[in-house]
């Protein structure tokens, strides 16, 4: 799968950022999207317009790791994995047994928008199993991502030449556009677009970022640990209102 997003959309941590990277511009005519279907011929590409692109394939995919795709009022998601308590979260949610994990996640999202009463880090938590997903609000134009506690999912972000943010369960997809300037996605995180990245498993840390060194010597963007020495200031603020609330999962 492939999701390239503006970065006024999804402004990628400056610790991704390598030196002599060789990037190049990943929306320049379709750059990364058109490399993406002459890889992976049977691809679906969703143009997200000005906020970016995201493209998704069921050809060579891990039988136990599948991916999905939906869009539900203008919410638009990628998943890959599996969910152990699938069946727990259809009914927390309210949702008909036909729902599938990518429902299931929109479902949570949009909870968590709409002022639900858990934190995002808690939305996240709750998800059991092997995942990873992106995701994309186009009503309000923003994104929520995350993968799981282990890393089951191979899962990598990068950013391009212009500091737009590119997500791929290929690896050698995010290289082709953000050369040295990419990294494994951090282990039990999860990305917005308001809130950056943070550790669900630990909310109330801060995320230091270490240079990442290839095999060759050289830095190769960087790996995000959990700070335990630095506390966030408080938890998530409860707001009034729906709008208000969305600016701050």
């Amino acid at each position: 799968m492939l999701a390239v997003f503006d970065k006024s959309i999804a402004k990628s941590p400056e610790g991704l950022q390598s030196p002599d990277s060789e990037s190049v511009s990943a929306f320049k005519d379709g750059f990364l999207a058109q490399h993406f279907s002459s890889v992976h011929p049977a691809s679906v590409t969703i143009n997200l317009g000005s906020a970016g692109v995201m493209a998704f394939t069921t050809d060579k995919q891990n039988p136990l790791l599948p991916r999905l795709f939906a869009v539900v009022d203008d919410i638009f998601c990628l998943f890959q994995g599996h969910i152990e308590n699938i069946a727990l979260l259809k009914q927390q949610y309210g949702l008909n047994k036909a729902a599938n994990e990518v429902s299931i996640v929109i479902e949570a999202y949009r909870t968590l928008r709409d002022r639900g009463p858990y934190p995002a880090n808690q939305v996240v938590r709750d998800l059991g199993g092997k995942f990873v997903f992106v995701l994309y609000d186009s009503s309000s134009k923003t994104t929520f991502i995350a993968a799981d506690a282990d890393g089951s999912v191979p899962f990598f972000w990068g950013n391009d030449s212009e500091g737009h943010l590119v997500l791929s369960d290929d690896k050698e997809i995010v290289k082709k556009a953000c050369g040295k300037s990419f990294a494994p996605f951090p282990k039990g995180c999860f990305f917005t677009t308001s809130g950056g990245l943070r550790s669900y498993e630990h909310p109330m840390n801060e995320l230091k970022a270490m240079p990442r060194i290839d095999s060759s010597g050289q830095v190769c963007g960087a790996t995000f640990n959990v700070d335990v020495e630095t506390k966030k200031e408080s938890n998530m603020p409860r707001v009034g209102s729906a709008a208000n609330w969305s600016a701050h999962y």
